[in-house]
């Protein structure tokens, strides 16, 4: 009886649930490094959380008809907001200000890289 094919199965079962547990114990490894470190005190939360807030003021940038969301970036750190760019009025960075500071989430909004561009100021 040949047990060839049966053995290669086992084999790569074996090899499949031993490798897959490299990921998780990376991601321990981070965790636990993470937790010992004195100097970074925020949370995987905090981060999911910046993440979100990012990606939701991005996304009411592209649905807001007043605010070209290709011309803001934006990111955050700890709940603050950062808008960087060039935008072509006063008014679309008054309103680029007031969207990111409605999202939920957002302690506070900062618009002092966000510049009107100067073909449009008037």
């Amino acid at each position: 009886m040949n047990h060839a094919p049966l053995r290669k199965a086992l084999f790569a079962a074996a090899l499949v649930a031993g490798l897959g547990t490299v990921p998780f114990a990376q991601v321990y490894a981070q965790d636990s490094a993470a937790a010992s470190s004195k100097g970074d005190n925020q949370t995987v939360a905090g981060k999911v959380d910046d993440t979100w807030i990012t990606t939701k003021v991005k996304s009411e940038f592209a649905a807001s008809k007043g605010v070209k969301a290709t011309d803001i970036s934006v990111s955050t750190s700890d709940g603050v907001v950062t808008l960087t760019g060039t935008v072509a009025t006063a008014k679309e960075k008054s309103h680029a200000e007031k969207i990111a500071k409605g999202i939920k989430g957002v302690k506070s909004v900062d618009a002092s890289s966000l510049t009107v561009s100067s073909s449009a100021a008037k």
